[in-house]
């Protein structure tokens, strides 16, 4: 049995694109990126918000035309062509499986740090382990288990979120200031570099589309899912932000990065609002929890859908008859995990992330641009747009990074040949 069971509908699905997104973008990343950006990161979270928002349309209208599992793996498969769809999952999993195991030991250094526990090299490397056991247990047991879980990781995190917004609202105001400042002192090229990497942040919307085999009436859901979840990220994205800049002002606030404390931390600790810190870090390890959760999903079926093809071994193609999971694929992808949980060795992940996951969504931007005209949901210049931004942001990564991106894309596609040659 290769197929996956649909029960995933619109209230879900949009919960799970909350889950992928509300994690290390706005616990850490808004921090780098207000730092980079001063008061212009309002401006940066809206043109990264936009590009997204394509790259969702492109996305939502690829997964209602092709609703399986695999992503813009399987759309570009479908639509350009084996080497672009190969590409596009190859980078994929090089992007996702260091950012699942960036979230699952970033959750144990909120932990250790919520409880004041000495963070000793061994004992977090295992804790970051067992929390991965944990989730990979639990997604393995079927989508149904996994959405309940997802639910209550997202709500705890978004009662914190508002929590935050709604006291500093109550004490200082509405940020009227740090909104009119955002209009007045900025730099151009900072915004665009923030701009690269608060996209990152929103690039969990993807997930909704990779789940698209387990969607009902996909179509409908899909699309819908993923315009909701960029309207609630763009509202809750410029509102912390808002927030943290009226708080402690955009250099102190980006400042928080340098520190061993998390940056929302340290806003809600200048509120002094008896257990708003505490509220706040249980926030932050649920928001881990729930990218860590929704990453291992979306990589499970990412090579779920490369092992149908004989990119990968066919055992990953096995379904659990009971829970309708391909539990094979979430265990291999835990093990992978693992792997880079234990080198330890997770500092370039985000530069890293932002580069392949770049490149994936160029070539989902590719492949909606290529779509026969009756198939299209959108007009062209949605994709267009959206390659465009993605390939100009690349390159704007630390050289360093996009060189060691490319040279791994271009092992990546040697594989492939060698793989067709040999089938052939």
């Amino acid at each position: 049995m290769t197929e996956l069971h649909r029960s995933i509908k619109t209230p879900g699905a949009i919960m799970m694109g909350l889950g992928s997104i509300l994690g290390t973008g706005l616990f850490v990343s808004l921090a780098i990126a207000t730092q980079i950006a001063g008061n212009g990161i309002i401006i940066a979270i809206v043109i990264a918000g936009i590009l997204a928002a394509f790259n969702g349309l492109s996305s939502a209208q690829l997964a209602a035309n092709f609703p399986v599992s695999g992503g813009t793996y399987e759309y570009g498969y479908r639509v350009l062509g084996s080497y672009w769809g190969f590409s596009a999952g190859w980078m994929f999993l090089l992007a996702k499986t260091a950012s699942a195991a960036t979230a699952a030991l970033g959750c144990a250094g909120y932990i250790f740090y919520l409880f004041g526990i000495t963070s000793l090299p061994w004992l977090y490397v295992g804790s970051g382990l067992f929390i991965l056991l944990v989730i990979t247990f639990l997604v393995s047991g079927g989508i149904q288990r996994s959405n309940v879980a997802n639910i209550a990781i997202v709500s705890l995190t978004l009662l914190g979120l508002l929590a935050l917004v709604a006291g500093s609202t109550f004490q200082e105001g509405i940020p009227v200031q740090p909104l009119a400042d955002s209009f007045s002192d900025f730099s151009g090229k900072s915004i665009l570099y923030a701009s690269a990497l608060m996209f990152v942040a929103y690039t969990g919307y993807g997930r909704i589309a990779t789940l698209g085999e387990e969607v009902v009436d996909p179509a409908r859901t899909i699309p819908k899912a993923i315009i909701l979840s960029m309207i609630i990220i763009i509202v809750l994205y410029i509102s912390v932000a808002l927030t943290a800049i009226q708080i402690l002002g955009p250099v102190e606030f980006g400042k928080t990065v340098d520190g061993e404390a998390a940056p929302l931390m340290v806003v809600a600790q200048a509120l002094a609002i008896p257990g708003l810190g505490t509220l706040i870090a249980f926030a932050a390890i649920t928001a881990m929890l729930g990218v860590l959760l929704n990453l291992v999903l979306g990589i499970s079926r990412v090579m779920f859908g490369m092992a149908r093809r004989s990119d990968l071994p066919g055992f990953l193609t096995s379904v659990n008859p009971k829970t309708k999971s391909p539990a094979a694929t979430v265990w291999v992808t835990g093990g992978l995990i693992g792997i880079l949980i234990l080198t330890g060795d997770v500092a370039l992940t985000w530069s890293f992330s932002a580069f392949t996951v770049l490149i994936y969504y160029a070539i989902t931007n590719l492949a909606a641009l290529r779509l026969p005209a009756d198939k299209k949901l959108y007009p062209a210049w949605i994709p267009a747009g959206g390659l465009a931004g993605c390939l100009f942001l690349a390159f704007w990564i630390d050289p360093a990074i996009w060189i060691s991106g490319l040279i791994l894309l271009l092992a990546g596609i040697c594989w492939h040949y060698i793989a067709l040659k040999r089938s052939e």
